[in-house]
């Protein structure tokens, strides 16, 4: 084990092999990341942001063409991203949690503006 990767924002990390993928490591922290290819780098469902100075193996042509060019904005498909040293990983909230987030902060101001 000499590679480790922390998730964000649920602050789990897990030690991990050198070239395990993302969506491999997520599974081991027990952090889900949606995916509907089974890891195939068909559905782009597992596309995370991951943070500068990650330590990732080099994009490969079949992530990068099915990233048209949002890999220069530190995107990675976690089935493809593979683990090269110590990995920061910001992993989106599915889109029903982030529904849910977005009500709840416009209730919050709401109730704000009232007062």
């Amino acid at each position: 084990m000499d590679g480790e990767v922390t998730f964000w924002p649920a602050g789990k990390t897990v030690k991990v092999r050198r070239g395990t993928t993302l969506l491999d490591a997520a599974r081991r922290a027990n952090v889900p990341i949606r995916t509907r290819c089974g890891g195939k780098a068909a559905c782009f469902m597992c596309k995370v942001s991951v943070r500068p100075g990650s330590e990732l193996a080099p994009i490969a042509d079949n992530e990068s063409r099915k990233l048209s060019g949002l890999d220069g904005d530190n995107y990675r498909l976690s089935c493809q991203a593979r683990v090269a040293g110590k990995v920061e990983v910001d992993v989106p909230l599915d889109p029903l949690r982030a529904a849910v987030a977005r009500q709840l902060a416009r209730q919050a101001e709401e109730s704000d503006d009232l007062w």
